[in-house]
Formats: C-alpha cells, sequence, structure tokens
C-alpha cells in the first residue's frame, strides 16, 4: 500500500507517494506534462522487490502546490527533485522518467551525474518531434475545464490518450480519477493548475537538451514507442553516438507514450534494473 507523503522546499508543498520498500536502494519515478504520481500505482508493485520506490507530482500537478505560471519550468522541475532527494537524505538514485519527466531525469542527471545510479527515459530524448509538440500544446491547451463525472473524464483521455483506447473501463476510471477533483459547483476539474495549460511560453534561448545529456555517466534505458511522434528514432542513435552505456527497445503498435506495463517494456526494465 503507497503512503501519501508532503515536503516543503522554499514555501512549496510538494507531494510524493512512497511505494516502499525502506532500506532498498532509491528509485524514483517522474511523470509527464498532465500526469500525475499515480501513473506508476501499476508499475511500483512490480519493483519494490528491489527498490524503494517513489513517485513525485511535479509542482502544479497532483497535490503539489501551485506557483506563478512563469516558475513552471524544466530548470524549477529539477531543482525540486534535488531538493526533494535531499530532504530524504537521498545522496544516490535510480529514475524513470516518462516524457517531461525525462526531460526532467535528463536536467537532473546531467547537472549530478554522480548522483544518478541508473536513468530510463519513456519516450523522450533531447529532441522532441515538432509535430507531437504541436498535438500536445493544442489538446492540452483545449482541454475543457469541468467534467460532469468520472465517465467524462475517461472518454476525454480515450480521444486524446491513444495508449488508454483499449483499457477497460472501470481500470480507466481507476487511473484517471487522479487526475480530478470536486469543483464549488459540483462537478469535476482538473487538479492540475491551469497556468500550466495555457498555450506554451518560447523560451528566448530554447534549452539545448544535448548539453545536459552529453554530461549523465549513468547507464541508461530508453523506452520508445515505435508509434511515437515525440521521440524519433534518429534520435535514439544519436543518444547512443552521444554517451556510452545507452541501449534501446520500440514498443510495436504504442505511440506516445508506453504506459510501460507492455511486455516489452516491463521485459526491458527488470532487466534493465536487474529484477529477477
Amino acid at each position: 500500500m503507497s503512503a501519501s507523503k508532503f515536503i516543503t522546499l522554499n514555501g512549496l508543498k510538494l507531494h510524493y507517494l512512497d511505494h516502499g520498500t525502506q532500506g532498498k536502494p532509491p528509485l524514483v519515478c517522474i511523470h509527464g506534462l498532465t500526469g500525475n504520481a499515480h501513473n506508476f500505482d501499476v508499475l511500483a508493485p512490480r519493483l519494490s522487490s528491489s527498490y524503494h520506490v517513489m513517485s513525485v507530482d511535479v509542482r502544479g500537478r497532483g497535490d503539489s502546490g501551485w506557483t506563478a505560471g512563469t516558475e513552471y519550468t524544466p530548470q524549477n522541475y529539477a531543482a525540486d527533485l534535488a531538493g526533494l532527494l535531499d530532504e530524504l537524505k537521498i545522496d544516490r538514485v535510480t529514475l524513470i522518467g516518462t516524457s517531461m519527466g525525462g526531460m526532467i531525469s535528463i536536467l537532473f542527471a546531467g547537472g549530478y551525474p554522480h548522483r544518478v545510479e541508473k536513468l530510463i527515459l519513456n519516450d523522450i530524448g533531447p529532441d522532441i518531434d515538432p509535430v507531437g509538440l504541436a498535438r500536445i500544446g493544442n489538446y492540452v491547451g483545449e482541454s475543457p475545464s469541468e467534467f460532469n463525472n468520472l465517465k467524462q473524464v475517461a472518454a476525454y483521455y480515450r480521444e486524446h490518450y491513444p495508449p488508454m483506447r483499449n483499457i477497460p473501463e472501470p481500470e480507466l476510471i481507476e487511473q484517471v480519477k487522479w487526475s480530478v477533483k470536486p469543483a464549488d459547483n459540483g462537478k469535476l476539474t482538473w487538479k492540475m493548475d491551469p497556468q500550466i495549460r495555457k498555450p506554451m511560453r518560447t523560451a528566448a534561448r530554447p534549452l539545448d537538451m544535448w548539453v545536459p545529456f552529453a554530461r549523465i555517466e549513468a547507464p541508461v534505458l530508453v523506452i520508445r514507442g515505435a508509434d511515437s511522434d515525440i521521440l524519433a528514432g534518429r534520435t535514439v542513435e544519436r543518444m547512443k553516438s552521444v554517451i556510452r552505456n545507452v541501449e534501446s527497445v520500440e514498443v510495436a503498435g504504442v505511440g506516445h507514450a508506453p504506459s510501460l506495463m507492455e511486455p516489452e517494456s516491463l521485459t526491458a526494465i527488470r532487466k534493465f534494473l536487474a529484477i529477477g
């Protein structure tokens, strides 16, 4: 059973789930742009025999605190991760990052190479395909602000998240319920800060993610959806040429991003983490 926990960093409350098992090597999971810590509820028990598994709510999502819109940046997310690990007295960690969570992981692993044991990147790399970026920007910015019930929330996810289209309704509702909360009018609204759903700002000087990626010293596993419009196959090949110890697996018939519960994903993860 996961335990819900909070820490406060510089006045900002951050939430994370502790899936156990205390005393094992620490492993932290980081979700994507519109996700939350519960995205790893199914994966975590598969890893907790060998790792102390935790998953975080990135600021502005889930049960973590909100901040000014200009402060939702990859650099701040990576600083939050560093602060969380410091607070928990974790010197060295294994990271699993999905999409945006993988970008955060790259920044952290490049900034603190000595603190990362292993790194799993789920359908993300230093380059993002503009086609997928435009798709995400459109559906995030145009999503409804309220829903009448969880069935409507599930329908929204089926429409915009292809990997969720074949999930049975009860299972999908169990997943999406963590993304919403009751609104004052009795309907359901997003837990995520509405500021994040505003049109994405274009940085004056976009981050060159190849710079921190090149500094990574830990072994890296890249999981790519074969139909991904975010992570191109050529990017994976370049990642392998930039640093050593990069291996990859493709999940057939899946776009952005794999659930990590596909047989190909789970087998690769368990092998990479040396879980028998």
